[in-house]
């Protein structure tokens, strides 16, 4: 049953976000970036990203990335209005559009937010294909002249809702990583050839690092066994 009352939809935005807090709180997260370090909460990041990430991983970043230089592009669809709810009491910015329904709004307001801030987008949101990065993304991204920093999300053995995206739940105290790629910059006076060349480079390297981001978070037994035996061995010398 989807919530249509304003009142209705700000009480579950609060409780969300502090389930939100208290849930994601128990993970074990790992940083390991393939290029420089951008993590936002990195004092040393003076410059403005776009992070690019899978819809079905959203529940990590949300809480990871509630801070409030960061601008989350939130879609119009019928739950967006919740989101947008949750993600406020998380002090986290946010823009309503999508790379997809009201887009060119979406760019408009992006490209008024402040420049320092931060963009946090799902390429495949709102409404898929799953793992396709939308041309969206890239066109905001010359626009507002931020490089993308594709990111993967990696969780040990998380629960699967049966939506498009096969939207992951992560089970309360398991582990999970995070996996960044280079930047990517888009030149902004791209053409279309040249957007859709970067289109596809952006969903391989988000592909790639959260394929990496989900062998880490679940090693085979092989590489568990050999963690245990360093780990011995580091005891005993």
């Amino acid at each position: 049953m989807k919530l249509r009352h304003s009142g209705l939809i700000k009480a579950a935005g609060l409780a969300g976000s502090w389930f939100l807090r208290l849930w994601m709180g128990t993970l074990s997260y790992r940083y390991r970036p393939l290029g420089p370090n951008v993590d936002p909460h990195e004092s040393s990041n003076s410059r403005s990203y776009i992070y690019a990430l899978w819809h079905e991983n959203m529940l990590l970043p949300a809480y990871r990335y509630a801070r409030p230089d960061i601008s989350i592009l939130i879609s119009r669809h019928a739950d967006g209005q919740l989101i947008a709810e949750v993600c406020r009491h998380l002090r986290v910015g946010s823009v309503r559009g999508s790379t997809s329904r009201g887009g060119i709004g979406a760019v408009r307001r992006l490209v008024r937010v402040h420049r320092q801030a931060h963009l946090a987008i799902t390429p495949d949101g709102p409404r898929g294909p799953r793992r396709q990065v939308q041309l969206g993304l890239i066109y905001i991204a010359a626009r507002t002249r931020r490089p993308i920093i594709p990111t993967g999300f990696g969780f040990c053995r998380p629960w699967r809702l049966r939506s498009w995206d096969r939207f992951a739940l992560p089970r309360p105290w398991s582990a999970c990583v995070c996996v960044t790629a280079e930047p990517i910059c888009v030149p902004e006076d791209a053409g279309k050839e040249e957007l859709e060349e970067h289109r596809v480079l952006v969903e391989k390297a988000l592909n790639r690092v959260t394929a990496l981001a989900e062998r880490q978070a679940n090693p085979e037994p092989q590489q568990k066994a050999s963690r245990k035996k360093g780990q011995f061995r580091g005891a005993a010398d």
